[in-house]
Formats: structure tokens, C-alpha cells, sequence
């Protein structure tokens, strides 16, 4: 239980709406408010003995408790550890109740230092790392169990030892919630390692896929533009300029994915602008314009048949693997397929599924380097994003004639609203 008051307001912020409690925030203005009123009973308690010489230890170490657990963590120290801070205060009481002891003195016990010492082993327990944090809760725990110890000293009565019996019955309830935070935070982490471990797989798989299919494409273009070098040098410019246009393409996907994971690295939420390198329907119209064609001296190019029925308003995620799936295929026509005349790709909707297939008519032939072919990841990485959707794909020779298909099925009821 870290009692840091925080009155920092959010930036910003609407007018026109009401705004809503911060219910964290109360609760740690109310458990602060608490914890400073038991520690005042302690003086008016204290204040009634006889003999109060000694009551300035007693301060000393209910000082020493709140200043552990109220300093704000942004302005403490790095050197005040929770190994530290649940320590020394606790120290500060064991040697307030042992002057106590040797001077035959009472006045080591009251409400608010016990408060303390249980907010401290929340802290020790939650927050310690794990050696420290047996050691340091044990530390609390029993100095905790020897405030009365100087009342007992001095007039022995079986009343202390149920007042102890409380604080003991306190102390493992305590201690056995704060190791249940500890599970629960860390279960946190692990969840949101995962997560962001699966959230960075995701860009460099769109990554890989973007790079990908712009650097074939300049790939075959330069061997297009060799060609044309020494037979048509006046119909350079044009393919050139496909190869500017892959390239500026290519560094800007990764400019945003680079942009993306130093927003995680800084443990801070993607902006507002779409910076993640993700595609929709309206990107395929864009990926199948820009294909121009699987060899560049004849001007063919890819031809797109987008039904009518086909809604606009898709989930996002079944947008985004169609665009996979086209430009996956088409990457792969660039590859494997340098003698093909057509590629079609084909949308359809129909009983609340979306049927995206990519055909052409090539017959293997390619003039790309080995290094540039693949090696059949780009199509494992599209079964699993389509079969994580509940879809199916499949990949093989046509039926009908030469060539390939690529033929993905997604489930895609559109989103309503309502």
C-alpha cells in the first residue's frame, strides 16, 4: 500500500461533460487522512501517562514511518528503496521500544504507530524484491508484534497478550493480502510482456510484408530498366519512377514501424496518427494500380474485380488480412511468375464471408535471384493470420488452366452500429 497523495489534474479535458470522481485518488486521500488521525490518537493516548519523557521517541519513529510511506514517488530519491523505506522505520520503532524496555518505561504503543508498521509490510511484501522481501516483512511483522512489550514490562496483564493475538491476527491478514497484490502485479507483467512481445511480432511481420513486396518490385524493375538500357533508353523514365516510388514506399512503412516501437520502448500509447504500416479495402485498390506487371515491357498489369455487395464498413482486422492476403499473392506473382500475361484479383462477399482470391497464368518463370525468392514464410504467416479469424486459405495450381490461385475465405460480418 503505497499512501502517495497525488493532486495532479489531466490535461485537458471537455467541458460540456461532467466529470467523474477519481475514485483511486479518494481512496488514497481517505487512507491518508486515517493513518494521520491514528497517529494523532498516539500523543493524546501517549500525553495521558504519567511519565512523558520519552514520547519524543515515539515521535521519532511515527515521523520517520510516514515520511516512508508519504513522499511522492516522483520526487523521492532513487537511493529510497522499498527495502529502505520499510526498514529504517521499522528499525526506528524496534529502538523505541527498546529504550522503553531498558528504562522500565511504558508508552511504546498506539494505533497510529501500529498503522504504520502495517502499511509498511503491505510495501515490503508488495514492492521488495524477493529476498528482501521476506526479510524486510519479517522485520515489520515482528517489531509490529513488540509494541506492547513495554506495558507488559512494567505491568504484566494477560489483556496485552490478547492486544498482541490482534496485532498478530492483523499482521498475516495483512501480509497475506499484499502477497496476493504481488501475484496479481506480477501476472500483470507477464500479460503485458506478451503482449507487447506479440504486438512487436506483428509490426515486423508487416514489416517484412511491406519490404517485401516494394524490394521485389524494384527488383524487377531494374531488370527491366538493364533491358531497356541498350534497346529503349527513351522509356526508361517510367519504370524508374516505379522504382522511386517502391523505394519511398518501403522506407516509409519502416519509418513507421520504427516510430511505433520507440512509442513502446518509452512504455507510452501510439499516437493518434495511424503510424502502424496496416492495410484495408481501399489499400487493395492502391496495391493492385500500383502493380505494373509482373515484367514492365509489355504494360500488363493486375486487374481488379471488386463486387458491388462487398460492404465498406468490415471489421478493421478482416480489412486488414485481405489486404495481407493481395499483397502477398501479388509479391509472390513478382517472384514466381515473371512469364505470366494476367493476374486477377477478385472480391467477393456472399453469406457473411469475404472471398478474396489472387489468379494469374504464369508458368514458373522467374528471373529473380535465388536470395529474392523466399522461402515460403510469407505464405505460413498468412494461414495464421486468416485461421486466427476464423477464415481458411488455400494456395495451389488452377483448376481451370495454367498458372496459381491464391483463394483466402474470412468471416466478416460488418460492423453495426446501434
Amino acid at each position: 500500500m503505497n499512501l502517495v497523495l497525488d493532486t495532479k489534474e489531466p490535461a485537458g479535458g471537455d467541458p460540456g461533460r461532467p466529470v467523474r470522481p477519481a475514485k483511486p485518488g479518494c481512496v488514497r486521500v481517505g487512507g491518508i487522512v486515517v493513518l494521520l488521525l491514528a497517529c494523532g490518537s498516539d500523543f493524546l493516548l501517549l500525553g495521558l501517562e504519567e511519565d512523558t519523557a520519552y514520547l519524543w521517541l515515539h515521535l521519532f519513529a511515527l515521523v520517520v514511518g510516514l515520511a516512508a510511506l508519504l513522499w511522492p514517488e516522483r520526487h523521492r530519491p532513487a537511493r529510497l528503496t522499498p527495502q529502505v523505506r520499510t526498514s529504517a522505520p521499522a528499525l526506528a520503532a524496534a529502538a523505541n521500544v527498546v529504550i522503553l524496555l531498558v528504562a522500565q518505561e511504558k508508552g511504546g504503543f498506539g494505533p497510529g504507530q501500529a498503522a504504520v508498521l502495517l502499511c509498511l509490510l503491505v510495501v515490503a511484501v508488495r514492492n521488495c524484491p524477493p529476498g528482501w522481501a521476506l526479510a524486510c516483512g519479517l522485520l515489520d511483522g515482528v517489531v509490529l508484534l513488540a509494541l506492547p512489550l513495554p506495558y507488559y514490562a512494567v505491568e504484566p496483564d494477560a489483556s496485552l497478550l490478547g492486544v498482541t493475538a490482534l496485532l498478530l491476527l492483523f499482521g498475516g491478514v495483512t501480509a497475506a493480502l499484499a502477497a496476493y497484490l504481488r501475484t496479481l502485479d506480477h501476472r500483470r507483467t507477464q500479460v503485458v510482456t506478451e503482449t507487447r512481445r506479440a504486438e512487436r511480432l506483428a509490426m515486423a511481420a508487416d514489416l517484412h510484408d511491406f519490404v517485401a513486396h516494394h524490394v521485389t518490385g524494384i527488383l524487377v524493375q531494374t531488370q527491366v530498366a538493364r533491358m531497356m538500357a541498350t534497346t529503349e533508353p527513351e522509356r526508361l523514365d517510367p519504370v524508374l519512377a516505379g522504382i522511386e516510388r517502391a523505394a519511398t514506399e518501403a522506407l516509409a512503412s519502416m519509418r513507421r514501424t520504427v516510430g511505433v516501437l520507440r512509442d513502446h520502448d518509452d512504455g507510452s500509447e501510439p499516437g493518434t496518427a495511424d503510424r502502424r504500416p496496416v492495410g484495408d479495402l481501399a489499400g487493395i485498390y492502391e496495391l493492385v494500380r500500383g502493380f505494373d506487371g509482373v515484367g514492365g515491357v509489355d504494360g500488363r498489369a493486375a486487374v481488379l474485380r471488386h463486387d458491388p455487395s462487398v460492404p465498406d464498413d468490415l471489421p478493421h482486422e478482416v480489412q486488414a488480412a485481405a489486404f495481407r492476403v493481395v499483397q502477398e499473392a501479388l509479391t509472390n506473382v513478382r517472384r514466381h511468375a515473371a512469364d505470366a500475361t494476367e493476374v486477377t484479383v477478385a472480391l467477393r462477399y456472399a453469406r457473411g464471408d469475404l472471398e478474396v482470391s489472387v489468379r494469374d497464368d504464369g508458368r514458373g518463370g522467374t528471373r529473380l535471384p535465388e536470395a529474392a525468392r523466399g522461402g515460403g514464410f510469407g505464405l505460413v504467416g498468412l494461414t495464421e493470420r486468416v485461421t486466427a479469424l476464423g477464415g481458411r486459405i488455400r494456395a495451389r495450381p488452377r483448376e481451370d488452366g495454367p498458372g496459381w490461385e491464391v483463394v483466402a475465405v474470412l468471416p466478416a460480418a460488418p460492423v453495426t452500429v446501434g
